[in-house]
């Protein structure tokens, strides 16, 4: 006889496969039945945040980006951690789908997918990762809380917070009547299981980023002086969250998942500033990043990316990919000149305290008294010696998601849009 755990695992499975699928018609039909992206929704941290973290209007060290210079390629800031555009941005374009709106924000259309991504958050919930030593008010956004947003979001959009767990209760009572028919089920489920059947046909159609995310994880224990060895202790952990929140996602009904990778972040101004007192020669690649870093940034990439390979093989009706942060960087990184940038200039800040070879003084971040902004962003690609600039984030969306760097390539764009 079947355990009652096995029974419920076997009944979630038909919730979310089955007996919910057609509850409510056929498909809508608004993307054509081409498989174009109609919505996009996004978790993650500052690389993806179009506006969250600024609407908490948070003390610290990021309150400059709600100002000038953050913005000034675009005219206005946004609460982006750059003078202009994201990655994001860019590959929403490409799609044909307007910006994402941040779940934050107030009377913003969120039609065509939310962004949930905070500037500071962590994968892992702080109050489960005891390890973190330096107080962050904004990391508590983590990708626990962001990854509740997305569900509150889908089951309030479709009108019942109470409806996934109704359509659960309901299906275990009728399908321990052995009996009872497929088509008794569904007309049971009706109106509750209607909920699922709607959030699953709109995730069917939409594309999902969980990250990038967890770096925050990690600096936040470099700020605080801890050995490497003692960081790397955390990869496990930070990759596991990452990847149950896929997991999370996935059984929800999204057939389209990508998670990036980390930075090479020995190659960023702001970690090369923290740790200039290093001056052996063999500290640094020939590119003049910093060896242990970049090394560090791999191991956390080996180990995702082993566990999104798995991921897709658990979930063969799923495209899952991932996203090379690290190697497209390097590719920007090594061929500086004929991606439009200033090869002088790759390990610099283009905003910061114009100070030093790599203008970066964590007192005193871009924005902040004292602080300068280079005159052509576009030739440099760090922004404000963390984050890039949008030329920077542009060249990296092009040679992802038109590029070699989406393992493996799960998207088309319509050809009216082409690549931005």
């Amino acid at each position: 006889m079947a355990s009652s755990s096995a029974l419920l695992l076997g009944v979630s499975f038909l919730v979310l496969g089955l007996c919910c699928c057609r509850v409510q018609g056929g498909d809508d039909g608004d993307d054509g039945g081409n498989g174009a992206v109609v919505a996009i929704y996004s978790l993650g941290d500052s690389i993806t945040d179009t506006g969250n973290l600024v609407k908490e209007a948070p003390p610290g060290m990021f309150e400059t980006i709600k100002h000038f210079p953050y913005g000034v390629t675009l005219g206005t800031p946004t609460g982006r951690c750059s003078d202009g555009l994201l990655m994001i941005d860019y590959l929403a374009q490409d799609l044909g789908l307007p910006f994402l709106n941040p779940y934050l924000g107030k009377n913003k259309s969120f039609d065509h997918g939310v962004n949930f991504a905070v500037a500071g958050a962590t994968a892992v919930d702080p109050g489960d990762q005891f390890n973190i030593t330096v107080p962050m008010p904004f990391a508590s956004n983590s990708l626990k809380v962001q990854l509740r947003w997305f569900k509150d979001f889908m089951k309030s959009s479709f009108g019942t917070d109470e409806g996934i767990d109704q359509c659960t209760l309901l299906l275990i009572q009728v399908r321990s009547e052995a009996a009872r028919p497929l088509c008794y089920i569904q007309a049971q489920s009706i109106p509750v299981c209607g909920v699922i059947a709607e959030i699953r046909k709109r995730l069917q159609k939409s594309l999902v980023l969980v990250g990038e995310i967890g770096g925050n994880d990690y600096n936040y224990e470099f700020f605080g002086n801890k050995p490497m060895t003692e960081v790397e202790k955390l990869i496990p952990g930070v990759v596991k969250t990452i990847i149950d929140a896929a997991k999370e996602v996935l059984d929800m009904g999204a057939s389209r998942v990508i998670i990036p990778g980390n930075f090479p972040i020995g190659c960023v101004p702001g970690y090369l500033a923290m740790n200039a007192r290093s001056s052996e020669p063999a500290d640094y690649t020939k590119a003049g990043c910093l060896r242990e870093l970049n090394r560090f940034a791999a191991k956390h990439n080996s180990q995702l990316q082993r566990a999104v390979a798995e991921l897709q093989k658990s979930r063969p009706g799923a495209s899952v990919a991932y996203a090379d942060y690290f190697n497209s960087f390097l590719t920007i990184l090594h061929n500086a000149t004929s991606f439009g940038f200033d090869p002088a200039s790759t390990r610099k800040a283009c905003c910061g305290a114009g100070s030093g070879e790599f203008n970066f003084e964590w007192q005193r971040m871009c924005g902040a008294a004292g602080t300068t902004t280079c005159a052509e962003p576009s030739e440099y690609l760090s922004w404000d010696g963390i984050h890039m600039t949008q030329a920077a984030y542009r060249a990296m969306s092009r040679l992802i998601y038109h590029g070699k760097y989406l393992e493996p390539q799960i998207l088309s764009f319509p050809e009216k849009y082409g690549q931005t």
